[in-house]
């Protein structure tokens, strides 16, 4: 088959001058057989030589004119060389073509180990023992890197063992051995499993744990553990423990305690093993029960005055504290004498009192946390304080400043109780305590003695103290107005509120009286009517530097509503820095007038001239009262510059003579007038002073 082969393959060169060799491989190996087919691209005399020396006949055959072949059937190393193919032409032209054929044996790794262990920390040989011809070189490789960059602990023995100085556990794996035949793509590889031991070890998460016991309590206890080979995992448990809630992982690594109980404490002792030895931890598990609370009851109704006890039980581990609390006040109780006290984890409290009504707690308070539970004890209410009555059109009106204590459960009714007199029967009415406490359908201007008293689920208070108040007819006027005093503007001397319309007594409001005054004695009030639509009141021209009183009623046909009042105060009129030219001249006419008045009664009373003197002739005649020329006598006879005159009647005509002012005679004046009567003169006298006084 080798020969037909070569045949096909010198089929194309039959045409081809070109010589050739052609062989299978190049690299023969020891004992397989070699050969080797020379064309010589024509008829020739073929040779066949061996590193220049001629090779046996017996190896060579002749395949036809131009072509042979050389056949080795088993080969050694001596034959590889430099095979020639020489070819002697018929024309006389001789030609050569040259092939190296390599030989070689093995690689063999005879009797190499294919797995070794060594233990963590020790220094671990690993051997390659390889043959083979002509020389072998030798490589190590760690998965796929080259031994040379596998790290600083490596070394390289000449006999081509592999030493790895203090083996660690990463140094495990596959080494691989390749031997190559030197200088040709011939090479060989070997496997070589290490192995790295290591004695186990125990590493734990926790070395104490602690939880609190319970039916939704889950716990897990984690043993670490590490070795080569895989260490095995062990567990010692608690004697009392219940092997029925513990569950372990695939590798027992792992310890869960469902649902733990107070018997689950304890140390719990991790245990790992492998060839190489074992190792052991301990975890110590505490186990807590959370503080519980037992009350005998949990709601207790007491009659004020009588003694109440309660009984609490408290549990848990380590075992707690047990402490009363007034969760109305937050006092923790711990007297074990007096009226409220703690004996042995019992509450009494001795005649109840409404204020001491309410939530108590008992609470138990240990290492790991608290608990409490509450107890109400309810009693009836206290007796309302600061209560005050008032009376309406045939009703009474009951007002509290402050709710009544409530004896530990909110009040829901009052109980509101009226009568006459003392020989009659209380009656009584029951009012939610969200609505209006009053009594209705009364008798109009009737004089009633009344009471009140808390209501909650423990039953009725104590009565208030009586009040006695007399009801008001039936009326039908409007509610007051409302004077929106925040809005409230003055400004200058003008004022200004807003009006809000108020209930109009079921009768539509007709108007509004408004009256406003100064808040002085003796001011008198203004009044204005304002429309029923009126929505704000509006003052102005008021007085600076003044006090007001204001008051405003609502009118309808059955009468008026009481008064609202309000006082307000107009600030002083503002001063302007400079005069203008109009005050100057009112200044200036001032000064004049009054210089022209002292001078003019100036002249009046030293002269008997001047304007004064004219009006006072005008209004009084001759005899102006005051002037020093005019005298009366003592007998009622009138003197005139020295003459005394008698004092005619009523109808008395006479003749005066008046001196001239050089001291001469005047003429006679005739005057028909009648003298003055007493009253006259007195009247006429008066307005003479008030006309001086003026002046």
């Amino acid at each position: 088959m080798r020969i037909a082969l070569l045949l096909i393959l010198l089929v194309p060169y039959r045409t081809d001058a070109k010589m050739n060799i052609i062989t299978s491989k190049q690299d023969i190996q020891v004992g397989d057989e070699l050969l080797l087919l020379c064309k010589a691209g024509g008829e020739a005399e073929i040779t066949w030589q061996k590193n220049s020396e001629e090779i046996d006949v017996e190896m060579i055959t002749k395949v036809d004119e131009s072509s042979s072949k050389l056949i080795i059937k088993s080969t050694t190393v001596e034959d590889a060389g430099r095979y020639t193919c020489l070819c002697e032409f018929d024309s006389g032209h001789t030609d050569n073509v040259q092939t190296e054929i390599y030989v070689y044996e093995g690689p063999s790794f005879e009797t190499t180990p294919t797995y070794h262990e060594f233990l963590e920390g020790t220094d671990g040989a690993v051997p390659c023992r390889v043959s083979g011809q002509p020389a072998v070189a030798v490589r190590w490789i760690y998965s796929t890197e080259a031994m040379s960059s596998h790290g600083k602990n490596v070394q390289l023995l000449p006999d081509h063992t592999l030493v790895i100085g203090k083996v660690k556990r990463q140094d495990a794996g596959t080494f691989i051995c390749q031997a190559q035949i030197s200088g040709r793509p011939i090479f060989k590889q070997l496997s070589i499993s290490v192995v790295v031991n290591a004695p186990p070890t125990v590493h734990l998460k926790e070395e104490v744990k602690k939880v609190i016991a319970g039916p939704e309590t889950n716990v897990s206890l984690l043993c670490l553990v590490d070795g080569q080979p895989k260490p095995n995992i062990t567990w010692n448990m608690p004697a009392l423990h219940d092997p029925t809630h513990h569950k372990f992982n695939s590798d027992r690594s792992q310890l869960t305690l469902r649902s733990v109980v107070r018997d689950d404490h304890g140390e719990y002792i991790c245990t790992a093993t492998n060839k190489i030895g074992d190792s052991s931890a301990t975890i110590l598990l505490h186990v807590f029960e959370a503080p519980e609370v037992f009350l005998s009851v949990e709601q207790q109704n007491v009659t004020v005055g009588e003694s109440v006890t309660l009984a609490c039980n408290v549990s848990g581990f380590p075992q707690p504290d047990l402490h009363w609390i007034n969760k109305c006040n937050g006092r923790t109780l711990d007297s074990s004498s007096g009226r409220i006290r703690v004996v042995g984890g019992v509450l009494v409290i001795d005649e109840i009192a409404p204020s001491d009504g309410g939530l108590y707690s008992c609470m138990a308070v240990g290492i790991i946390g608290n608990a409490s539970r509450d107890v109400a004890i309810h009693t009836q209410p206290g007796p309302p304080p600061y209560l005050s009555v008032s009376s309406g059109p045939a009703s009474i009106l009951f007002s509290l400043k402050a709710l009544p204590i409530s004896g530990g459960t909110p009040i829901t009714n009052f109980v509101l109780q009226w009568r006459q007199n003392a020989a009659e029967q209380w009656q009584e009415v029951t009012v939610p305590a969200a609505d209006t406490l009053a009594v209705t359908s009364l008798m109009p201007y009737t004089l009633y003695t009344v009471r009140l008293a808390a209501l909650n689920a423990a039953g009725r208070g104590e009565f208030s103290d009586a009040n006695t108040v007399r009801t008001q007819g039936i009326r039908g006027e409007p509610d007051s107005p409302v004077l929106l005093c925040d809005e409230m503007k003055v400004g200058g001397n003008s004022f200004f509120m807003p009006l809000k319309h108020t209930d109009d007594g079921g009768t539509p409001l007709l108007h509004y009286n408004l009256r406003y005054r100064e808040d002085r004695d003796g001011a008198l009030w203004k009044e204005k009517k304002l429309s029923s639509n009126t929505d704000s009141i509006t003052l102005v021209d008021l007085t600076f530097s003044s006090d007001y009183q204001l008051e405003v009623i609502a009118v309808n046909a059955n009468g008026s509503s009481l008064p609202a009042t309000f006082n307000f105060t107009i600030a002083e009129k503002p001063v302007r820095s400079s005069m203008t030219k109009g005050s100057v001249v009112g200044i200036v006419m001032v000064i004049f007038l009054v210089i022209f008045f002292v001078v003019d009664a100036t002249c009046c009373y030293r002269n008997r001239c001047g304007l004064l003197m004219s009006i006072a002739v005008k209004l009084f005649g001759q005899k102006v009262p005051g002037l020093k020329e005019g005298e009366e006598g003592t007998n009622g006879e009138v003197k005139m510059n020295g003459m005394s005159t008698p004092r005619g009647d009523r109808h008395h005509t006479g003749v005066q003579t008046l001196p001239s002012k050089e001291g001469s005679t005047l003429k006679e004046v005739t005057s028909d007038k009648a003298s003055l009567t007493k009253h006259e003169k007195t009247q006429s006298d008066r307005n003479l002073q008030m006309h001086e006084g003026n002046i």
